[in-house]
């Protein structure tokens, strides 16, 4: 565990964002093998239902909180509306070894805003502030000093940049990571970076130390570092640009400049068959004996990841996606994957 790792971090930040039931235990490893960001979250999890949920449910939901040395500096992620739940996961966030905790105030699905959670904390800029305080409580009460952070957005159903920001940054939270639209706008638009250039600008007229990063668009780390330099932000969130290409943090470490394409096709194949059984591994339920954490997950959610990692390679088969998409367990997957790189002679 780190004291303040964002003190530690070069300048811009490039971190991965969280994505529900993307960026779990299993994808976070295989990222950070190949091509690791400055900074990881994991998936966000209830702060109520960690205090409140009856012990199954509780470990449950502490099956998203599992990470690996690997992934460090990892960054533990909460929703809820009630200060004392945030103050008390904030705690054990410190306990379980997090580098650090942030609160999502940006998330728009409709049951976490019916909590008064995610996004729909900008319209109450009070209790975001009493959130973040609690937060830092729950923190020091754990003897640590590890840092905290918000996720959340320009505005509600318009921008609310000029006083949503400073009320926030009173708080002095270590970071901020704003997706350049609203939340009306979901992804309907583009980003509006030239927002987050007013958001360094609005915290370095308030005298501000807290870092700002943004979010919504990015392509790569080519487009993540012109996008810094235009609008001084001190890091960027990707997000979407991770789907099938684990090698999105680490450029140098890409294949896909391989002129052969036959080995570009059997490496990410080889990749993903890595990931399946990771998935399996750590994640699938039923659990496998072995498992550590025991499993929770249904397969379907690893199936997300098929279309987007063989997407753009040379393959000659259609029904390889169609057959993938039809199995239900990892052997099956494997089998399927492993019979194509046999057909190609690539094993």
């Amino acid at each position: 565990m780190m004291k303040n790792f964002w003190q530690t971090l070069q300048k811009p930040i490039l971190a991965l964002a969280p994505l529900a039931d993307v960026t779990d235990a299993a994808f976070r490893r295989i990222i950070a093998k190949y091509g690791k960001p400055d900074v990881m979250w994991t998936e966000f999890v209830s702060a109520d239902g960690l205090v409140l949920a009856p012990e199954k449910g509780k470990k449950k939901l502490l099956l998203d909180l599992v990470y690996s040395e690997e992934e460090r500096p990892i960054v533990a992620q909460f929703f809820t509306s009630k200060p004392e739940m945030m103050e008390k996961a904030a705690a054990l966030a410190v306990k379980l070894g997090f580098d650090g905790v942030d609160i999502n105030m940006g998330c728009p699905d409709r049951s976490v805003e019916k909590q008064g959670a995610g996004a729909a904390l900008i319209k109450t800029p009070e209790l975001a502030q009493e959130l973040i305080l609690a937060t830092k409580r729950g923190v020091e009460s754990a003897g640590s000093g590890i840092p905290v952070s918000v996720k959340t957005r320009l505005g509600y159903n318009k921008d609310e940049l000029e006083t949503w920001l400073p009320a926030l940054l009173e708080t002095k939270p270590d970071a901020l990571i704003i997706h350049a639209r609203t939340r009306k706008e979901m992804s309907k638009v583009p980003a509006h970076w030239d927002r987050i250039k007013r958001a360094v600008e609005i915290r370095d007229e308030l005298v501000s130390k807290t870092l700002i990063l943004g979010n919504g668009d990015v392509e790569d780390l080519a487009h993540a570092r012109k996008i810094a330099d235009e609008t001084g932000a001190d890091g960027i969130m990707l997000g979407r640009a991770i789907f099938g290409n684990p090698f999105l943090f680490a450029p140098q470490k890409e294949e896909s400049g391989i002129k052969n394409q036959e080995l570009w096709t059997k490496r990410k194949i080889e990749i993903l068959i890595e990931h399946i059984k990771l998935f399996d591994e750590l994640l699938a339920c039923p659990p496998k004996p072995s498992a550590k954490a025991g499993g929770y997950k249904s397969f379907a959610v690893m199936k997300k990841h098929f279309k987007t990692y063989l997407v753009g390679l040379n393959i000659s088969d259609q029904n390889l996606r169609h057959k993938l998409m039809e199995t239900k367990t990892a052997e099956e997957s494997v089998e399927i994957l492993e019979a194509e790189l046999s057909t190609r002679g690539l094993q």
